[in-house]
């Protein structure tokens, strides 16, 4: 409970600035530079880590000296982040000129220092996230969220307006319209250089006392994960990466804006992987030891998997409102969010199954699937982008997480066999996706209302199946529990 709210309601508030942003940059072209910079995050947030995360929970629940395997984690990672931060610095000029932003240099700078704070905060949060102090890890999250939002709203709303008005005052000098959409990653920088400062004590907890041998065994453990790490981001952030390179200039950081902000919309799927892989890593290594560690995991896929399904279908459900989020120039790519949604929830299935080959130190098979799903998006993407923009990427998405799901479900059953419940998680996803498809029959009816009464009505009968069907199991489950 306590990670999925310090995960969601953030990532709400995250996600409802960016629908923000769609109204007060009115030309997606404005605002493709979002997306664009924050995929680039994401995706060196994973070479800027490389595995080290996973490689501390590892080795932190299998050395006896944890304090020795933080300090030489932490040491690792400060190391390489100020290598690293400085060769960005040093090539700033040419990643400018290729990104296209050669003009807007601060956008380049203000990313690299982004991504070096991330860097440099993730064991701290790995060892609240080992040692169950969810609370303090929710706390500093949301508050992280929360400032970053805070500064975006003043300097994009507040400052902005005063500066349009042409009022004589302070907000209006602190505004400038040559930055436009670059300030939304200077409040994410200044919010970033909050937590490293509310995350002192973890901090000051570490002694410069570096273990070379345990090192290499972390190395040896994280690389396969760091290209696993790379292949995943490549399914999850190329395709706002690259289109704005495989269209033509006119259209293409158009469609990369539409694209970027309809994405958000998935929404509730996202942010509830996002929150379960939180905890679920951590107590997917310490249930291993248990007799019944891969009954647990049985139970905790089924009632993901429903989860997930009400999540797709509560969602798609609504969207005669949902559509609203976004501002009218965005909406002709809300065609993305199904496949998206369904695309996230094999995603989740995924994360649930992978736990094996990362229980097992099978990494690099871990690596291959990955990379399998990569190649997939690769080739989608480049084939047929050019010729079917955004919604290509949506297909290729879905296509990537589908393929390594089934990959890791057949390995999974032939190197750590688990007995799940095949049978309830299909009908569930089926029902929540055929009752989507009926939905569609009378999707061109004009009024909005009478839509969304009709389309939830699937939402409360998939509810009742799931209270007839599964809440006695699940009630069952907590008394045994307890």
């Amino acid at each position: 409970m306590i990670y999925g709210f310090s995960t969601m309601f953030p990532k709400f508030l995250s996600y409802f600035l960016t629908f923000l942003l769609t109204y007060i940059f009115k030309k997606p072209s404005d605002f493709g530079a979002n997306p664009e910079l924050f995929a680039y995050i994401s995706f060196m947030n994973i070479l800027f880590t490389y595995g080290m995360e996973t490689a501390f929970f590892n080795f932190s629940s299998r050395k006896e000296n944890k304090q020795e395997v933080y300090n030489t984690a932490l040491i690792s990672l400060m190391v390489s982040t100020l290598g690293l931060t400085g060769l960005l610095f040093l090539f700033s000029g040419m990643i400018g000129r290729w990104l296209e932003y050669a003009d807007r240099m601060n956008y380049i700078y203000w990313t690299i220092l982004i991504i070096g704070a991330d860097a440099i905060t993730a064991i701290p949060f790995a060892r609240l996230r080992l040692e169950n102090k969810a609370k303090k890890f929710a706390a500093i999250k949301a508050l992280n969220v929360i400032i970053n939002v805070a500064l975006t709203i003043f300097f994009l709303v507040f400052c902005k307006n005063a500066y349009e008005a042409h009022e004589q005052s302070f907000l209006a000098t602190l505004y400038n319209p040559e930055i436009g959409i670059g300030y939304s990653f200077l409040a994410t920088l200044l919010a970033n250089l909050c937590t490293m400062i509310m995350l002192y004590k973890e901090f000051m907890q570490f002694s410069w006392q570096f273990n070379k041998e345990l090192w290499l065994e972390m190395i040896a453990y994280a690389w396969p994960l760091l290209i696993l790490g790379f292949a995943g981001m490549i399914n999850e952030t190329f395709d706002r990466i690259i289109i704005k390179k495989l269209l033509p200039e006119d259209i293409g950081s158009e469609a990369q804006g539409i694209y970027g902000a309809c994405y958000k919309i998935a929404i509730l799927m996202t942010v509830f992987i996002q929150a379960f892989r939180y905890a679920a890593e951590p107590f997917f290594f310490k249930q291993a030891k248990e007799k019944n560690s891969t009954r647990t995991l049985a139970v905790v896929m089924k009632f993901f998997v429903i989860f997930c399904s009400f999540l797709f279908l509560g969602t798609m459900m609504n969207m005669p409102w949902i559509r609203f989020l976004v501002s009218e120039q965005y909406r002709s790519g809300l065609g993305v969010v199904p496949i998206l949604m369904l695309a996230n929830l094999f995603l989740g299935v995924y994360i649930n199954l992978s736990i094996w080959f990362k229980l097992t130190g099978q990494t690099k098979i871990g690596a291959m699937i990955t990379i399998v799903g990569a190649v997939i998006t690769l080739i989608i993407n480049f084939t047929f982008v050019p010729a079917y923009s955004y919604m290509a990427c949506a297909w290729a998405t879905l296509a990537a997480y589908g393929s390594m799901m089934l990959i890791a479900y057949f390995l999974g059953q032939k190197y750590y066999p688990v007995k799940y419940n095949l049978r309830s998680m299909f009908f569930f996803f089926l029902a929540a996706l055929g009752f989507y498809l009926i939905s569609l029959l009378w999707a061109g009816l004009e009024s909005a209302f009478i839509k969304i009464i009709l389309n939830n009505l699937f939402v409360i009968l998939f509810a009742w199946l799931f209270y007839k069907l599964e809440f006695s199991n699940l009630k069952q489950l907590k008394n045994q529990e307890a």
